[in-house]
């Protein structure tokens, strides 16, 4: 039995392939031909969003592989849902939550968590790639969910204002406009900066007293060329509140490997903190092991 993700991928990927147009500029072409009417895939009444969002990204990832490009990347759905997990249990007392992803890209995380959060939520998404943000904002109204889009380089001043949580999969790498870098406190005396310090940042700068930021890091942040600029500000700025290893078998080689980073961001109330959870996700393709962990989230956040 063929499934609705199946089946939207199946009807994105004819129309695609009908035109000699760039494969994602096709997919933004006929996910607009499915929001008017003028075409449309034949799903169940009842088609989750999560259904519909899977769908695309299996397009989506087809149309990379065949227009590679370095910063055309998706984070992997089990690192996704994993956020979203983390952030729904975060939010759990919040109405009306805030987001922002100030390297949206396709969009792929946010709605993965936006999806995984449900009702009341509204968010912000900053890309500097003209192309995904027009195909991130057909996937949002598709989906249904209110996102403001703002298409420059999200390093430099942003009119966001501050939200409830951010999530991003940070770039990494050197920053290559030294005076924009200036700005920021974690711009070294000599060389450039890391993208990936800065849009940590920049983030908790546009995230609430209180709020929380969830990023995708490299698993050696702590230990890299420039940790003695990330230590004084992570001490200074935030409270850290969780670093998570995430499995080996997820990256191509240990030098790519990824964690999650949670942070905090200090408020008047507050009060001692607990001390920092570290854990490691277990393979998950064992269900019954990444179940145990993800009791272990949450009792991290009901404590």
């Amino acid at each position: 039995m063929t499934t609705d993700t199946e089946k939207i991928f199946s009807f994105l990927d004819t129309l695609a392939q009908t035109t000699d147009e760039l494969y994602l500029e096709a997919i933004i072409e006929a996910c607009g031909k499915w929001l008017s009417g003028e075409a449309s895939p034949v799903v169940s009444e009842n088609v989750s969003k999560e259904d519909i969002r899977r769908g695309i990204q299996l397009a989506v990832l087809k149309g990379m592989k065949q227009n590679a490009q370095p910063h055309h990347q998706m984070t992997p759905d089990s690192i996704g849902m994993l956020i979203g997990h983390i952030a729904s249990k975060l939010s759990v007392n919040e109405h009306n939550l805030t987001l922002l992803d100030p390297a949206a890209g396709t969009g792929n995380l946010l709605y993965t968590v936006m999806n995984a959060v449900g009702n009341n939520v509204t968010a912000t998404a900053v890309e500097i790639d003209e192309l995904l943000v027009r195909l991130s904002a057909v996937v949002a109204e598709l989906l249904e969910q209110p996102v403001t889009f703002y298409v420059q380089d999200a390093l430099r001043p942003l009119l966001v204002d501050p939200v409830d949580i951010t999530i991003s999969d940070v770039p990494v790498g050197y920053y290559p406009d030294d005076d924009n870098a200036l700005n920021y406190e974690m711009m070294p005396t000599e060389g450039h900066a890391y993208a990936h310090h800065l849009f940590i940042e920049q983030s908790m700068n546009h995230t609430k007293p209180g709020g929380h930021g969830i990023f995708i890091v490299p698993a050696n942040l702590f230990e890299s060329g420039q940790s003695t600029l990330l230590h004084p500000f992570l001490k200074k700025k935030t409270i850290i509140r969780a670093v998570i290893q995430l499995p080996d078998s997820l990256f191509k080689s240990t030098t790519h490997a990824k964690s999650i980073l949670v942070l905090q961001k200090p408020f008047p109330e507050m009060t001692a903190t607990r001390d920092v959870l570290l854990a490691k996700v277990p393979n998950m393709s064992d269900k019954h092991a990444l179940a145990l962990f993800l009791q272990k989230i949450d009792m991290w956040v009901s404590e």
